[in-house]
């Protein structure tokens, strides 16, 4: 069994953010797994979608109940095979896992951040991340990879650190978030405002506004699924009688899932995180950096590039990679690309394990080949 631990990295200055303002006193909580190599060019990057943290893979004890969040990828003789390969993993700023966060506390004030906290986006979270990287004595990654707002995450390094990376894999992924899932965060985030404990993002640790946490959740969920999956896991079976109710209580066995994923949300994360996160993501547009033109802004980029999609996955769609592919090649960046046929939905990066690793595998071999022959 692989016992991990988690570590923190206070940042050895403030961080200036993209929104004018800086944060002071930053702490990155991390995990490693596995052992860098004398040479430094075995260290991978592994960077989580919004709900996700820092631990990917083992557990931190024997009995615990679950171990991370990629353990099927991640671990020796995985995908990402820790007895070759040095593991990193970060829960990302803003996040309510470690990292600081609008639940921090404000070292000018000795209170939580609450809604004080700044506005951050995915760039910001990179700039951390790039810290860290310094932190441990990494040269260079010999991948970031990610899936989600991971994806963003590792595009965000090969834009702006292309000589920190041999190359990203950015999974399930878009270069700018679309006008329907920005709608979804919206709302998302009205129903937790109109939670009565949500005062404004200044709740007790007791009275946390726990219902429109999960309703956003609830509704988040939706979009990581297909129809495919839904009618394959769920049908339009009834959860606890052979009859309708006729009334306004949990018939269907959807309902009663969807209801369990809200809960066990609440008890991991944070409203304020989620709002903090979501709009990082709503944000993210690459393009609009350089006009909207998307190729002009893949131009610093010098990684190869492996890229991957899924059928059925309607909040990031095959399309949005296809762009991501078209660009980067555009500017004659070596690119490889794959739609793997799925029913899971967006969540695929996390299900389709033996389609996804072996790509992976494959991947991070011959770039470690390539650079272990040319030094």
């Amino acid at each position: 069994m692989l016992i991990v631990k988690p570590q923190n990295f206070q940042l050895p200055a403030p961080l200036p953010l993209d929104c004018g303002r800086e944060l002071r006193q930053v702490n990155i909580r991390f995990e490693t797994v596995g052992t860098l190599s004398p040479s430094r060019n075995n260290a991978i990057l592994i960077t989580h979608a919004l709900s996700g943290d820092a631990h990917v893979c083992g557990k931190y004890t024997e009995t615990d109940r679950k171990p991370g969040w990629w353990d099927e990828m991640v671990g020796p003789g995985k995908a990402i095979d820790t007895d070759k390969y040095f593991v990193v993993c970060s829960n990302v700023l803003g996040s309510c896992a470690g990292s600081t966060g609008p639940r921090s506390f404000n070292p000018e004030t000795g209170n939580p951040y609450n809604l004080d906290f700044p506005v951050i986006t995915i760039r910001d979270m990179v700039r951390a991340q790039k810290h860290l990287m310094n932190h441990l004595g990494i040269r260079r990654w010999l991948t970031v990879i990610g899936g989600s707002m991971g994806g963003m995450q590792a595009l965000e390094w090969a834009i702006n650190y292309p000589d920190d990376l041999a190359s990203f894999v950015p999974i399930a992924t878009t270069s700018q978030l679309s006008p329907q899932s920005i709608a979804f965060d919206w709302v998302g985030r009205e129903a937790i405002k109109y939670d009565p404990n949500w005062q404004n993002g200044n709740y007790s640790a007791d009275r946390v506004p726990d219902r429109g946490l999960a309703a956003a959740r609830m509704l988040a969920h939706i979009t990581y699924l297909s129809d495919e999956s839904m009618s394959r896991k769920f049908g339009r079976e009834l959860q606890d009688s052979a009859s309708y109710s006729f009334d306004f209580s949990r018939d269907f066995a959807v309902e009663s899932y969807l209801e369990h994923q809200g809960r066990r949300f609440v008890e991991r994360f944070d409203a304020n995180s989620y709002f903090y996160i979501t709009r990082a993501m709503d944000y993210f547009d690459i393009a609009a950096r350089t006009g909207g033109d998307l190729a002009k802004a893949f131009a610093p980029v010098k990684a190869p590039a492996l890229v991957i999609s899924f059928s059925s996955d309607w909040l990031f769609p095959t399309s949005e990679s296809r762009k991501i592919v078209n660009a980067l090649l555009k500017n004659r960046c070596h690119v490889s690309f794959c739609e793997i046929q799925s029913g899971y939905g967006h969540d695929a990066f996390l299900l389709e394990v033996d389609a996804l690793g072996g790509m992976v595998r494959d991947f991070l071999h011959n770039r470690w080949k390539e650079l272990e022959q040319n030094g």
